[in-house]
């Protein structure tokens, strides 16, 4: 079986992107949601989801954001020194705690803002409360393969906006391989976020909420399913 969770980032980043992973679970194919907690609209976020009990929320752990300039990645803001250890692990406590207290449930998939969590401590802290949690780790669950190219920039900030067409998505839901796959997007109902990631969302958002993507779906024999779900296969 093919198997597509289509997950939205930065839940709760902003009202914009609230609304968008909404009208993209509502009206389009997105079955999940990671969650920002350490922003204002993350309270927004969870109101929205007690509507919406179909879509899985799981922790997008944030600590730093970093913005492409000429002489290089410079970062926006830094939480912690992602190289620390100790305050990666208090801080990643922190964030599921809050997580905890907003949703009154443990995340159902973790992941993480700009990949933070691909190598270093952040890595051994975030494998050790997937493990914990009973839940997947973006990247470093292997029995959920991961597509990240339904994305409109290159590596060096530039736009890449054919990328997030409705075409580009036709195309990834038909090079789907059997298993479970996830497939990033960042959907926002307008360009006026505060991000370095900021006029491709609703770009995104009329890509996922294309019927002739549902319609690929059914024609590829893709079923949609949430974290909830793969989790559940997990155990």
């Amino acid at each position: 079986m093919k198997l597509l969770v289509v997950n939205a980032d930065d839940f709760g980043l902003c009202e914009s992107v609230n609304r968008g992973v909404i009208l993209a679970h509502e009206q389009g194919i997105v079955t999940s949601a990671s969650l920002m907690v350490r922003h204002a609209a993350a309270v927004g976020a969870c109101a929205s989801v007690r509507a919406h009990p179909n879509l899985s929320v799981g922790l997008h752990v944030d600590i730093a954001e970093w913005v492409r300039e000429p002489e290089g990645w410079r970062p926006l803001y830094q939480v912690i020194d992602p190289h620390d250890a100790q305050a990666v692990r208090a801080e990643l406590r922190r964030q599921l705690g809050r997580f905890r207290t907003l949703m009154g449930s443990d995340p159902t998939h973790l992941d993480s803002h700009q990949h933070v969590h691909r190598e270093g401590p952040l890595a051994e802290a975030v494998d050790a409360i997937g493990q914990e949690l009973g839940v997947p780790v973006r990247e470093r669950t292997p029995r959920v393969r991961y597509r990240g190219d339904f994305y409109g920039q290159g590596a060096d900030g530039g736009p890449l906006h054919d990328f997030i067409s409705v075409e580009a998505l036709l195309g990834l839901v038909a090079a789907l391989d059997s298993g479970v796959t996830e497939l990033a997007c960042h959907p926002a109902i307008d360009d006026g976020v505060d991000s370095v990631y900021a006029a491709e969302r609703p770009l995104e958002l009329r890509a996922l909420c294309d019927p002739r993507v549902r319609e690929a779906l059914a024609a590829h024999e893709v079923r949609l399913v949430s974290f909830a779900a793969v989790r559940e296969v997990m155990r």
